[in-house]
């Protein structure tokens, strides 16, 4: 049986920097571009889905 990882749908910009290894202004940049902003009075959350599918256009394939 293949144990399924609980992993968050919705993070801060912290801790979504650190998850992907990036720093704090390179993935606030990059979720705006993909879309995955979600604002609620003053707290930002973002939707890794959206991220994520959008971090795969990046992708290089040799």
């Amino acid at each position: 049986m293949v144990k399924k990882v609980d992993r968050k749908k919705f993070v801060r910009y912290k801790e979504g920097a650190e998850m992907y290894s990036m720093g704090l202004t390179k993935f606030q940049e990059l979720a705006k571009q993909a879309n995955a902003i979600y604002k609620v009075d003053k707290l930002v959350l973002v939707n890794c889905d959206i991220f994520e599918q959008y971090l795969e256009s990046f992708r290089v394939s040799e």
